[in-house]
């Protein structure tokens, strides 16, 4: 009797320590798999291709406020269909620290005009993966389709100053919802566009300025922060993406390409490329200006204003530029040839504005960059460019406008996306203006400061001979503020 209980006794230790072993073992395997506090982004969408991205993460930001990556691998499954019948993937991918775990590639040979759905498989390991949700984009219509284009145009995308403000007359947000992120983005998503455009100051490596980051790992928790928001991952689960950069999501407020603070020229432009899905991942030596045919009623091209500039104090004259002649010469050329309905140059600065007197940084700045813009808008006017739906969209500026030039060209300005980095504009006539005898026109600009985006719609109307292309202002809250619309007869 004592025997078999002794037996009993030893038979429920084993089983005890054995019962340990597997839940320890157990929690080391759950400890060990990825998560993607991140979500995913599509990106750079063409009538054939996209670039879709993610990162694999730790479950939760750290005690430092960053979201950590997590070493893992991951491959993207798409699908013409919801249920993902008839699904294909993509090869195998491995997060590495060397690329942040981030998780990105090339898809090409997609069919122009149609909706994708597409989800993450990610693990530790492919014996051990796990199915992300759903996401969605739809490819670019054929250049010959008359389709309807929505899209959604923002800057000014301040962290930092939703957060904790900007001085006591531009609070922090104090919505209940604030961890939720910024409430523009559920207003944008209410639209349902076609795609999002970041101009730039996408984040803000430079505030707060008593701490601004300047290492590979400080920049990099700019970027985790801001797409850790739950309300960037809703977003960009249904709206794929175009980005452009400007000096914070650069290097620092106004910067060019001279001096030694940090960040390095490398490192901003490095670090740009890496964290948004804007150039294919196996490129070794991509550009990131461009255009893209968006069906018979619209092209848009995205520049780049800060990889190829003149140094800002340098004198303005015709060898001063913020391009470079290479794209000057590109954009020119392709301008010309394209007979889209509605041509939009999607700038991260301004060329028209006003803007303040004091700056040096972009085509409106006296003693900056105006020689460039100049002699680009002569040109427009020499081509009659102007008169064929040739329109500006910018970046940059902390308030909404539409400006028109005395040459006949106009801009619209999307406004800073966050309240508390916004603020009222430079008027035409202002004396510390870059317009001080009022030679501008200006239709509208926001007033009271808000924060808010830019929507545009492009669209064939009723007839089915002409398009219409409605510039509409939101405030971050989705409020209607202004709106302009343009028609033009399309072409046969």
């Amino acid at each position: 009797m004592r025997l078999l209980q002794w037996t009993n006794q030893r038979f429920s230790f084993r089983h005890a320590m054995i019962s340990v072993f597997i839940l320890s073992l157990s929690h080391l395997t759950f400890a060990q798999q990825p998560a993607r506090r991140q979500g995913e982004m599509a990106g750079e969408l063409s009538t054939d291709s996209v670039i879709l991205q993610s990162r694999l993460t730790a479950p939760k930001l750290d005690e430092t406020g960053d979201l950590t990556g997590q070493a893992g691998i991951a491959r993207f499954e798409l699908s013409t269909q919801k249920e993902f019948a008839n699904a294909f993937f993509t090869e195998w991918l491995t997060a590495k620290p060397e690329h942040d775990f981030i998780v990105k590639t090339l898809v090409s040979e997609l069919k122009p005009g149609t909706r994708y759905y597409y989800r993450l498989q990610y693990g530790s390991k492919k014996a051990s993966t796990q199915t992300g949700p759903t996401n969605t984009f739809q490819t670019l219509p054929a250049a010959e389709q008359v389709a309807e284009i929505n899209f959604a145009v923002v800057t000014g995308m301040n962290f930092h100053f939703f957060q904790h403000g900007a001085g006591k007359n531009r609070p922090a947000y104090q919505g209940e919802d604030k961890e939720l992120g910024f409430p523009a983005l559920v207003s944008i998503l209410k639209l349902k566009p076609d795609f999002f455009v970041g101009t730039g100051d996408n984040v803000y490596y430079d505030h707060p300025r008593k701490s601004s980051a300047q290492t590979t790992a400080a920049l990099r928790m700019k970027w985790h922060e801001q797409f850790a928001q739950q309300r960037f991952i809703d977003l960009f689960a249904q709206v794929p993406t175009y980005w452009e950069k400007d000096d914070h999501d650069f290097r620092y407020n106004d910067c060019d390409l001279t001096g030694n603070r940090a960040p390095t020229n490398e490192l901003g432009l490095r670090m740009f490329r890496k964290q948004v899905p804007i150039v294919d991942p196996k490129n070794k030596n991509p550009i990131t200006y461009r255009t893209h045919r968006m069906g018979k009623l619209l092209q848009v091209w995205f520049t780049e204003n800060r990889d190829y500039r003149s140094p800002n104090r340098a004198p303005d004259g015709p060898d001063k530029t913020i391009w470079g002649a290479k794209q000057r010469n590109w954009l020119k050329e392709t301008l010309k040839k394209s007979d889209a309905t509605f041509k939009l140059i999607i700038s991260p600065t301004p060329m028209i504005g006003p803007d303040d007197k004091s700056k040096k940084d972009n085509h409106t700045n006296i003693g900056g960059f105006r020689q460039e813009r100049d002699e680009f808008f002569k040109w427009i006017k020499q081509e009659q460019l102007n008169q064929q739906g040739l329109y500006l969209i910018c970046g940059d500026r902390h308030w909404q406008y539409h400006s028109i030039d005395p040459s006949g060209v106009e801009e619209f300005s999307t406004g800073a996306l966050v309240d508390a980095n916004s603020r009222l504009g430079i008027k035409p006539g202002a004396k510390k203006g870059t317009d001080p005898h009022a030679e501008i026109k200006q239709p509208y600009t926001s007033n009271p400061a808000s924060g808010g985006f830019l929507y545009v719609s492009v669209k064939p109307a009723g007839d089915g001979d002409t398009g219409t292309a409605t510039f509409l202002f939101y405030d971050e809250q989705g409020k209607l503020l202004h709106q302009v619309q343009k028609k033009r007869t399309i072409d046969p």
